[in-house]
């Protein structure tokens, strides 16, 4: 005879001990039902709780509620189960002891696990003050929400390449480069490198952005980006003279990085087939400042050698890490002071 369980909670953000529980009610049931409760305000919010639940655990059946109850009122909850389900499930594996008296209503057998939380010592409560210590508790997809995300801006030939190459090597990390780039060159070689519609500017930004969340996903807590969606747009109005409003509407929908690094334009201009734009370089650097400044991202613009960008790049970054020390000497290590 086959079992139903259920799993559910808040999930604020899932970590190992949720997958863990998850994976102990799958093991024991033949599907499992995952109820993720939903409250105004909660960030990250339910709808992507759930959704990276989902990723991780495939088979289960996750579905997102709206809480507004009283979390003692075990009969209410059990109620309110039963209503959501359709039925009452088997098995109702928590690692609380609210499990007890809410079986009891639900009319459900209760299985506790790991309540000591000496399997995976971890808690939501934990991640949210500072997910970066509790990285390695962390699916893919949680980690690439919470990444320090910094991304090179500037004009061209500024050497925002370069110096996003030193950064990633300095923190061990991964580097997103420019899909522009490879656009633009694949264009070239096609004969239609001169003409540019909205639509070029649409699916490099959406590739862009893809990339960028794709490699948060594995990256050593930061992430350096050659560019992003947010210079797309700019790109746009260089060559079209005029906004996109879809390309726009992306970046808007996006969480915004967390330090924006812009280089100045006191660098010799390299012609290196693909670029045209020596005599706006100026004029580039002004709009991509303004837009910084107009969308409330926080950046900070380097100057000099490499070298000397590198270090006002990393000094930025260090200070926004707060508690975290960051290791460029070894390993780029990014770990909490005095460990």
């Amino acid at each position: 005879m086959s079992k139903t369980g259920l799993v559910i909670g808040k999930f604020y953000p899932p970590h190992r001990g949720h997958h863990y529980l998850i994976d102990a009610a799958q093991a024991a049931s033949d599907q499992v039902h995952v109820i993720v409760c939903d409250r105004k305000g909660e960030d990250p919010p339910a709808l992507l709780r759930a959704e990276w639940i989902q990723e991780v655990h495939p088979s289960a059946k996750v579905m997102v509620v709206e809480d507004l109850y009283d979390p003692d009122d075990s009969e209410l909850w059990a109620r309110l189960v039963r209503g959501w389900l359709g039925f009452a499930p088997d098995l109702v594996f928590t690692s609380e002891d609210y499990g007890g008296p809410f079986c009891h209503f639900l009319g459900s057998h209760h299985v506790q696990v790991d309540k000591a939380r000496r399997a995976v010592p971890m808690s939501g409560t934990r991640v949210r003050a500072d997910p970066l210590a509790c990285w390695e508790y962390l699916a893919p997809p949680v980690r690439a929400h919470y990444a320090v995300r910094v991304i090179l801006q500037g004009a061209e030939s500024t050497g925002k390449s370069t110096l996003a190459q030193m950064l990633a090597e300095a923190l061990n990390t991964t580097i997103v480069p420019e899909f522009g780039r490879e656009y633009s060159e694949r264009k070239i070689r096609e004969g239609t490198g001169s003409t540019w519609h909205t639509d070029d500017f649409t699916a490099i930004a959406l590739k862009q952005s893809a990339m960028e969340d794709e490699a948060a996903r594995t990256c050593n807590k930061i992430l350096v980006c050659d560019t992003d969606a947010f210079a797309t747009a700019i790109w746009h109005m260089r060559y079209m003279e005029c906004r996109s409003g879809e390309v726009e509407a992306h970046v808007a929908s996006r969480k915004p990085p967390t330090l924006c690094i812009l280089t100045d334009i006191a660098t010799p201009f390299e012609n290196d087939g693909t670029r045209d734009g020596e005599h706006i370089r100026e004029w580039m650097h002004g709009v991509i400042k303004e837009e910084l400044v107009q969308s409330g991202r926080k950046f900070i613009e380097v100057a000099g050698s490499p070298d000397e960008r590198l270090a006002a790049s990393l000094r930025a970054i260090q200070t926004l890490m707060g508690q975290y020390q960051i290791d460029t000497h070894h390993s780029g290590a990014i770990k909490p002071c005095g460990t």
